[in-house]
């Protein structure tokens, strides 16, 4: 089951949507920003209570 999540670029700031699949538990990626295109590391955790964490970081 994928989850839409809303991230803000590190590199120029803006927001945009990404989508998280929860069956797959903790996970990292690299995924350009929609808005400048420069790569973006996402880390997604998954809390004991089922809330998804996003920590982007620059590439």
């Amino acid at each position: 089951m994928e989850e839409p999540i809303t991230v803000s670029c590190p590199w120029c700031g803006e927001s945009f949507i990404t989508f998280f699949d929860l069956s797959a538990g903790d996970q990292n990626y690299i995924e350009d920003c929609q808005v400048c295109c420069r790569p973006i590391t996402l880390h997604f955790t998954i809390s004991r209570m089922g809330r998804v964490r996003v920590q982007p970081g620059r590439s």
